[in-house]
């Protein structure tokens, strides 16, 4: 029996690596770096930032490429053991199907720890480094996030539009200032400008406008345009835009998914007085879980799935393991979008899938099993 269960180990671990590897570069991190490569290079970031970013985004991509990876590499190996009659040849010689599956399982509870450790320690820290590393960008190259042609939002109470850049020149400028709703009080529109920037005195950035036209709101009433003042013009104007405050905004704001787990469950401990933010965060405590458990959900439906469609064609193990991780993940989205909605219990519904899952995976297996 050990020969058959390093023999299914083995194949298991290689196809699953291999997915896992395929899955992340071309699925997940296609997707992701797509847009971030677009927003850094469009910024004239370093490569040496890129490869940054890049090694921040592989753990959150391995919360769901390692139980897909897994769910993809049960169909292929067991959809091939069926096809070509290797499990016949075992259950012949008196090895039954859950016997042969131990192996298997062992290794969906090993994935589901690994899985567990990424959701609750790694991913987060990753998650906040690259925050920090975007901050740090800004502070030892502030230029760089002047992008041409997009807006740019990282500094708090500012809203810049450029349309083109040439190093430090700038071309058909917008610049909005916002109140704490987000709301605009000030539009300054300039035909051309300069940045310079002073890190060691006041940390800001000095933004000269040449051309511009300022429009002012009234503070109390901002959306109100019957009290908007316009046709304000200057030739020459500076405006500050200040460092410090992009500091503090980055220490200060932290998303539930920036959190380790010790972390939310302290804030369960002493909740926000608003409803929907604790309905977030006990939300994300309980993805990071159910997340986890999704390979061994995955384990339990895939053996069955491919013994019974008997093929050994790797389109149609990626096809199911594309259809299956579809509905599950998708499942897990939908949830996230009503988290801070507790009316709907997202903190219960973020178990949905494995409760399926796992159901109907075990359901599929005994009625197998006792072929």
């Amino acid at each position: 029996m050990r020969i058959i269960d390093r023999y299914i180990s083995r194949q298991v671990i290689t196809t699953a690596l291999f997915a896992v590897a395929v899955l992340s570069l071309v699925l997940v991190l296609g997707n992701v770096l797509k847009k971030l490569l677009d927003l850094l290079v469009n910024h004239d970031a370093p490569l040496q930032v890129i490869l940054t970013f890049i090694a921040y985004i592989i753990p959150f991509s391995l919360t769901f490429t390692i139980p897909w990876g897994f769910l993809t590499a049960v169909l292929l190996v067991f959809g091939r053991l069926s096809a070509e009659n290797e499990l016949i040849a075992l259950r012949s010689n008196g090895v039954s199907v859950p016997r042969i599956c131990i192996p298997v399982f062992f290794l969906s509870i090993v994935s589901v720890a690994i899985c567990f450790w990424i959701n609750v320690d790694v991913a987060p820290k990753a998650e906040e480094q690259m925050k920090a590393a975007v901050y740090q960008m800004a502070t030892s190259n502030p230029l760089a996030l002047f992008g041409a042609d997009q807006p740019i939002d990282q500094f708090p109470g500012e809203l810049i539009y450029v349309e083109k850049k040439n190093g430090p020149k700038l071309e058909n400028i917008l610049m909005y200032q916002l109140n704490d709703h987000g709301q605009a009080t000030m539009m300054v529109h300039a035909k051309t400008g300069k940045l310079t920037v002073d890190l060691k005195d006041k940390q800001q950035i000095i933004l000269h406008l040449n051309d511009a036209t300022y429009e002012q709101h009234d503070s109390a009433k901002p959306d109100n345009s019957m009290l908007i003042h316009e046709g304000i013009k200057m030739e020459q104007t500076d405006l500050a835009i200040s460092l410090k405050e992009l500091y503090e905004k980055n220490k200060r704001e932290r998303r539930p998914s920036q959190m380790t787990l010790s972390e939310l469950l302290q804030d369960e401990m002493h909740p926000p007085t608003n409803a929907g933010a604790l309905s977030v965060i006990k939300t994300e405590a309980n993805k990071r879980f159910s997340l986890a458990l999704a390979s061994f959900a995955f384990c339990l439906i895939g053996v069955p799935l491919a013994i019974t469609a008997h093929r050994k064609e790797t389109s149609i193990g990626f096809m199911f393991s594309l259809v299956v991780a579809f509905v599950y993940f998708f499942f897990i989205v939908m949830v996230d979008d009503v988290a801070g909605n507790p009316k709907f219990h997202p903190e219960l519904l973020i178990w949905m899938p494995n409760v399926i899952f796992i159901s109907l995976g075990a359901y599929l297996f005994f009625r197998m099993s006792r072929r």
